[in-house]
């Protein structure tokens, strides 16, 4: 342990919960020990007083530090805490392994002044985490506390072997908007709430694609005060997520000089730091590559939603990474619980042992996503898509030219779960098939046989579900994969109304404000709404299986589309109840209505021969396909044909 003071400049903050915040969400900051007499205060997010007697643990999801990442991705060997104390406590300084195993490290005695402890990064191979807890002998303060850098970042080492310099410490910020006035004013009032951020903060690209503009909302004005000539908007048609993030990215490398892009969606609560910490991570690494931020679940904010994730190679479909985490509640479980040897024999406890281990990705989300300038420069403008897989074609792009993508732990904003949206069965269900086929015509090697056969599995549920608008978009879907790349930024603007009225012809797809305006349920006897789970749940689903088909192939019965014979939520909407029935509603995933679907019987034999015959055309056509993509990838993602467009505007 070294105390000379040798910090160069911050990593990481240590922050206290804003006033106000919850008892579950303060958990990702800090935890106060169950034996304290009085509670910890604090004022300001910087500084926390620590009664005497009291104890403080910083082993928490925003203030411990990633060690294992920055030791497998950075230029550092070693990590600084500095901060300023007024009063007497003990440090106590740990890691851990990638199992969660605490490891003391070192007991610091602490008075009034200015502290700097210096700590290794070399036993950090496979996972771990570094933090410290406070032992207050006397009432101590602690003040603007922070992981600090020993030095300044140093050049980066290209892909092709080349020295890239150091580059400063500024961000352009993109934020595209669409319809969501009131959170693009919040997320653009937050960027300006902290100065300590806000100064590291070189423009903010906003592209309103919408008829609802943050510009006629409250508190506008001030936001884009604070913010001055940072501050620039464009006014564009709806080219979709990836017309909004493409346009960042053309606005940031054609008119700043910004060495950082950092994309974030409108519709998100900002943990500010977060793009501080982005940014420092992207300064030091040792060669360059993009930093994903993590999300975390905006309505159980105390939960993160995943740790990093993968593409499938079989049936190139997303996936968890190696060794990663799904809804993990911080609250339930914070770092520390990591059981016991004898818990661990239960394959049914839970623990956060997981959370400890480094977890390498191939592609991070664009709720918050930050790119090296070099990357933009090296790799091209995003494909044009619309939404849905833009992220992670991006990501595997960048791979092959060597930059690498990685989701940092302590870097997040909160968004919506995207088990909570209806995005599977919806509209974006179009997308969801179409680009997935686009991006596995470009990556995607040797046969495509797993991947025709997944969605054909995944059409079967939705027929089984009465899904027939998802089913018939999906078709669409389909044709124009085949239809080839040359018409991706001819039906860029045209593709979302063109799916919205194939939809308007189903009654699926028709949203009821409440199942009170139809007929009460006339119930269905014997079918099952509870899944069934555990190692024996396929084995038990059998014989519903079989119930199942013997209905499917029925003739429905009219009377039931006059009324639903259930009542069902979203996690009640399972194959096994609704292929046993001739309709039900199904609330959607919001709870803002429901759809009354109702089972036809001809229609789902239709629309299932033309998926059959379409797959089998992919299946024919695909390798051909894959070169079609393949050639046309550089003026799919050029800078001058993405200006063709936003010229059109």
């Amino acid at each position: 342990m070294v105390t000379t003071p040798k910090a160069h400049e911050p990593l990481a903050r240590i922050l206290l919960p804003s006033r106000g915040e919850p008892n579950d969400v303060r958990t990702l900051y800090l935890l106060e020990s169950e034996q304290n007499k009085d509670r910890l205060r604090w004022q300001d997010r910087t500084q926390v007083t620590i009664p005497a007697g009291s104890e403080a643990s910083f082993e928490t999801y925003f203030n411990a530090f990633p060690a294992a990442y920055w030791r497998r991705w950075s230029q550092l060997n070693s990590v600084i805490l500095a901060l300023d104390v007024e009063g007497e406590a003990t440090l106590s300084f740990f890691r851990s392994k990638q199992d969660g195993q605490r490891i003391a490290i070192s007991h610091e005695h602490v008075t009034d002044g200015h502290h700097e402890f210096e700590l290794k990064l070399n036993n950090f191979e496979d996972g771990g985490l570094l933090w410290f807890d406070v032992s207050a002998i006397k009432e101590s303060t602690i003040t603007d506390a922070a992981w600090c850098s020993p030095h300044a970042p140093a050049p980066q080492r290209l892909p092709d072997g080349t020295q890239y310099p150091a580059q400063p410490k500024k961000v352009a910020v993109g934020i595209p908007t669409f319809n969501r006035p009131a959170d693009a004013v919040a997320a653009l009032t937050a960027l300006g709430s902290d100065p300590f951020v806000d100064d590291i903060i070189d423009v903010v690209l906003m592209p309103d694609q919408g008829n609802q503009h943050p510009a006629d909302e409250p508190g506008y004005a001030e936001a884009v005060a604070h913010l001055g000539e940072r501050f620039r908007e464009f006014r564009q048609g709806n080219l979709g997520g990836s017309g909004g993030y493409s346009r960042i990215m053309y606005e940031a490398l054609e008119n700043t000089d910004a060495p950082y892009i950092l994309y974030m969606d409108d519709d998100i609560a900002i943990e500010p730091d977060s793009i501080y910490r982005a940014v420092q991570a992207a300064r030091y690494a040792e060669s360059p590559f993009i930093v994903g931020g993590q999300m975390l679940n905006l309505q159980e904010r105390s939960q993160l939603r995943t740790t990093g994730e993968q593409v499938n190679r079989s049936d190139f479909m997303w996936g968890p990474a190696p060794h990663a985490v799904y809804d993990h509640d911080f609250a339930k479980y914070p770092l520390r619980a990591i059981g016991d040897a004898q818990s661990r024999l239960d394959p049914k406890n839970y623990d956060s042992r997981a959370l400890h281990r480094r977890v390498d990705v191939e592609y991070n989300g664009w709720w918050m996503c930050l790119f090296p300038r070099v990357v933009a420069e090296t790799i091209g403008q995003p494909l044009p898509l619309f939404i849905k897989w833009d992220d992670t074609e991006y990501s595997l792009r960048a791979a092959q030219h060597g930059f690498p993508t990685v989701t940092w732990p302590g870097a997040a904003i909160w968004h919506m779960a995207w088990a909570d949206k209806d995005d599977a069965i919806d509209w974006q269900a179009y997308f969801h098939l179409r680009n997935r086929l686009i991006v596995a015509a470009l990556y995607h090697e040797g046969s495509p046989k797993e991947i025709i056969r997944s969605i054909f599995k995944s059409t079967l549920k939705h027929a089984m579900c009465m899904e027939y608008s998802t089913m018939a978009i999906q078709i669409e879907a389909m044709g124009d994969f085949l239809a080839g790349p040359d018409f991706l930024f001819e039906i860029l603007e045209t593709s979302l109304p063109r799916i919205a009225k194939i939809r308007g012809e189903y009654a699926d797809a028709v949203i009821i404000e409440s199942a009170d305006k139809l007929p009460a349920p006339t119930g269905a006897p014997g079918v099952p709404t509870r899944n069934v789970g555990g190692r024996l749940g396929k084995v038990k689903k059998l014989p519903w299986l079989a119930k199942a088909v013997k209905h499917l192939v029925s003739k429905e019965d009219p009377a039931h589309h006059e009324a639903p014979q259930l009542n069902l939520t979203p996690e009640e909407a399972r194959w096994f109840t609704l292929a046993r029935v001739d309709s039900a509603t199904v609330t959607t995933a919001g709870g803002t209505g429901v759809a009354f679907r109702k089972r036809d019987r001809a229609l789902a034999g239709s629309l299932i021969r033309q998926t059959l015959e379409l797959l089998e055309q992919i299946g024919d056509d695909f390798d051909e396909l894959r070169e079609d993509y393949r050639a046309a990838l550089p003026e799919l993602t050029s800078r001058q044909s993405w200006k063709k467009v936003f010229d059109a505007q």
